[in-house]
């Protein structure tokens, strides 16, 4: 099979059309046609740094702790503005993602991030209009025994925590009450490791509290590992 050849583009000049929380700039560029030739294009790009997603697991408890705040871009698509989704944030001006992680999960739930590790490097958000990328973590918290309120007042954060197990997450993706994509992805990782997890921090293979009354067998359910 012939290798394809890889093909580039390059920047000839940038402006910016924005400043402010995000910038918006006008990228002028000269790209590879795939027919052999060149054309230059000209596009608008997003930027505004960079984030991680931090998915926050209990072994113990089974749990993974999600968080609900109001989320604009949603409302302005026309969706349910209030949804479960992974703790996230920006990764500050020379912070590691994995201290971001940290401190993120500290910020928005009040928890402390334990053997965190990287499991997707960057993801890419919106390719065609963002440059922004998502690090995606998971770490091992321990779970509170009821949801919490907390955020950092002076971002402006109101956030309700909130605590489901694996199998109900993965039904709340498939009914489409969770419709975020970092969200999405690291249930699907979490359901390919969740075993290893619990057996490394010495867990049980029970089915945890609540979880016992879920529907089972079903087709294209998520089985218990």
């Amino acid at each position: 099979m012939t290798r394809k050849k890889q093909l580039g583009a390059d920047v000839l000049g940038v402006t910016t059309e924005y400043q402010g929380f995000l910038s918006i700039r006008r990228y002028e560029i000269d790209a590879d046609r795939h027919d052999g030739g060149r054309q230059r294009v000209v596009r608008f790009i997003m930027e505004r740094g960079h984030a991680v997603g931090v998915l926050a697991y209990d072994p113990l408890k089974d749990q993974v702790v999600l968080i609900n705040e109001m989320r604009a871009g949603v409302l302005a698509a026309g969706g349910a503005p209030f949804a479960d989704a992974l703790i996230a944030g920006t990764v500050e001006e020379h912070e590691h993602p994995l201290e971001a992680a940290r401190r993120e999960t500290r910020e928005e739930a009040g928890l402390e991030l334990r053997d965190a590790r990287i499991i997707h490097e960057r993801a890419y958000v919106s390719p065609g209009g963002s440059s922004e990328y998502l690090t995606l973590i998971a770490g091992i918290v321990t779970a509170p025994e009821h949801e919490t309120f907390e955020g950092n007042p002076a971002e402006g954060e109101d956030i309700r925590t909130s605590l489901l197990t694996p199998r109900r997450l993965m039904s709340a993706i498939k009914r489409g009450e969770i419709n975020d994509m970092k969200t999405m992805l690291a249930a699907y990782w979490l359901t390919a490791n969740r075993a290893r997890l619990r057996h490394e921090h010495g867990a049980t293979r029970s089915v945890a509290a609540g979880d016992a009354t879920a529907h089972r067998g079903g087709e294209g359910d998520v089985q218990v590992l």
